[in-house]
């Protein structure tokens, strides 16, 4: 489908990207302009006729360009208030967007720097010149005064003054007035909260719009869709660009696919060794797989890329949060840690991860120190903020599950673990965290069926099948359990943890022996020798076994002289036959 759609001349692209990439950067929108760099640098195979670059000098046909000039090399230095100064009364389109842009940047730099408690996160809406450029922009807008750069900043703060109809209203009108610019398709793409909402959205009919979709497809967590449009990308000329091969790795990413995930992050890494972005979540994949050291080489390196900026703050510092058990953590500096975020936060409070791994922090004070009170307010407020800026974000609706639970407020906790599980229908630990909250509300049949989905769609952590048979046997379902556990030391065998193994060994060798199964209930016994625990247990077992096989023989030889015939004595049953086989479980419950 995304490829039949997908009809456009590589020329005429890098020709559009081109104009663009000038505009961009000559309205100071840096992000966009390096976005669009990347994807013109994509198609450096690509020859166009000179005649067809586009160029622009930066006095052409414009009568305020000295003010331009001086304004742009304030606006280069960050000096917001002197940009803005000089081009009060300009009005030409570009110049007027510096001012307008300048003085948007201005209050937010002021409040940044205003900001005392960074565990406080600031109120976007506490901002006296923000109401004030926006009813600015809004006369602007009636007057029809704005072109798709002003759209999109009238859009940005119509959406941190959280009228957010409005803000998707203009900022669609910003995408059709100027569809190369992708700051405008990522605030939008902010604003979309499923994808009924996107199909309602009636977008411009340009190339740009499949980046856009692919973008919003990956945050709902459509990954299937994302990954066809970029597939579909890469075949039609942007096989070489950076951007793609990191979002298909993100999109592996969350299908839990780690092996095809880290290896795409390797290839960017190889073609682009000095990248900072998405680094994140390539070091959340190392740590999954345990690869440690190379966890830690990785740290290493993107500080010495460039350790004051924000990226490795948040993403190398925070890795020796996750790194060989964590830097700090594994040494339970875990204030040292915070003190690490804050500096992240101070250079950009809206960096999302940093407030994740804060909060992260946060809840492994409050459980290791067992002092509530004291961190309650600061990790509560943390994850609210963090749903402000993304309400998409699962990470932060499932932290404030766990908050309530570890508060033992089991209501809220299932109320926020069902938007997280929403967002992520088919991650495993949403729903095993759905069914424990569930199994404490006494409500079993639901905590059930969630231990079913979860085994269903793949159980991430394996412990659903335990989670299972700990509850069947707590309702007296012991050949349900027994099954359960059965499945579960069959597919965990090598790699369990060696605790919940020697347990479900010795659930198993008792079952068996009560049954007088005494075939299986040997093998069970035998196995919990080998673990420490259970030792003692495996061993009393094993007497048991042998003193009843005993009292069979002796009836066996019984019957036989009673009858005076030769008897074939029955055969014991074992597991495999059908009269005493476990019922196989039924896992077709859905939520």
């Amino acid at each position: 489908m995304a490829d039949e759609s997908l009809k456009f001349d590589v020329k005429e692209v890098k020709q559009d990207l081109q104009r663009a990439i000038i505009e961009c950067s000559q309205r100071g929108l840096i992000h966009s302009t390096k976005w669009l760099s990347e994807l013109n640098f994509a198609l450096r195979d690509v020859k166009i006729d000179s005649s067809d670059t586009f160029t622009q000098s930066i006095l052409d046909n414009d009568d305020e360009a000295e003010h331009y000039l001086l304004a742009k090399s304030y606006f280069d230095l960050k000096e917001y208030d002197r940009c803005a100064y000089f081009t009060e009364f300009c009005q030409a389109p570009r110049t007027r967007f510096l001012h307008l842009y300048s003085r948007y940047l201005s209050g937010e730099k002021k409040k940044i720097s205003d900001v005392t408690d960074i565990t406080t996160p600031p109120d976007p809406t506490q901002n006296s010149s923000l109401r004030e450029l926006g009813s600015q922009l809004m006369k602007d807008h009636l007057a029809r005064k704005l072109d798709g750069y002003g759209l999109y900043l009238y859009g940005i703060v119509l959406k941190r003054l959280e009228l957010l109809r409005e803000a998707v209203e203009v900022l669609v009108e910003a995408t059709h007035n100027e569809p190369l610019h992708w700051g405008s398709w990522l605030e939008l793409a902010t604003l979309i909260t499923d994808r009924t909402k996107l199909n309602s959205l009636v977008l411009p009919d340009h190339w740009m719009k499949h980046f856009f979709l692919g973008h919003t497809f990956l945050e709902q967590q459509l990954n299937e869709d994302a990954l066809d449009i970029y597939f579909a990308l890469q075949q039609h000329g942007f096989e070489k660009s950076t951007y793609l091969i990191a979002q298909t790795a993100i999109a592996f990413h969350n299908r839990r696919d780690v092996d095809t995930a880290i290896t795409t992050f390797r290839r960017l890494q190889e073609c682009d060794p000095f990248r900072l972005d998405n680094l994140d979540t390539y070091s959340n994949l190392l740590y999954v797989k345990e690869l440690r050291v190379e966890l830690a080489d990785l740290a290493h390196k993107a500080c010495e890329i460039d350790k004051y900026r924000v990226e490795t703050c948040c993403v190398v510092v925070l890795r020796y949060v996750y790194v060989s058990g964590n830097y700090y953590s594994l040494r339970s500096e875990h204030q040292k840690a915070v003190l690490y975020f804050q500096r992240a936060l101070k250079l950009n409070p809206q960096y999302l991860s940093a407030w994740t791994l804060m909060g992260h922090e946060f809840m492994e004070m409050k459980i290791l120190t067992q002092q509530y009170r004291a961190t309650d307010k600061p990790l509560t407020t943390l994850v609210i903020f963090f749903l402000e800026v993304n309400r998409r974000d699962y990470r932060a609706w499932y932290g404030l599950g766990q908050t309530y639970e570890i508060l033992k407020m089991f209501f809220y906790c299932l109320y926020y673990y069902k938007q997280a599980q929403q967002l992520r229908p088919n991650d495993s630990r949403m729903l095993i965290a759905l069914g424990e909250t569930y199994e404490k509300l006494d409500k079993i049949p639901d905590a059930l069926k969630c231990y079913y989905k979860a085994r269903n769609v793949g159980d991430i952590e394996g412990t659903a099948l335990l989670k299972l048979a700990k509850l069947y046997d707590k309702l007296n379902e012991f050949t349900h359990a027994a099954a359960a556990f059965t499945e579960y030391v069959n597919e965990n065998e090598p790699r369990a943890d060696k605790s919940e193994m020697s347990q479900a060994y010795k659930y198993l060798a008792n079952y068996y022996v009560k049954r007088n199964q005494l075939d299986e209930a040997y093998r069970y016994a035998q196995k919990c020798l080998e673990f420490e625990e259970t030792k003692e247990e495996g061993k009393a077992l094993l007497r048991t076994i042998a003193q009843k096989r005993s009292q069979q023989e002796e009836g066996e030889m019984q019957v036989e002289e009673e009858t005076a015939s030769i008897v074939r004595v029955r055969p014991r049953m074992s597991d495999g036959t059908p009269n005493n086989q476990l019922t196989p479980m039924n896992l077709s419950f859905t939520l």
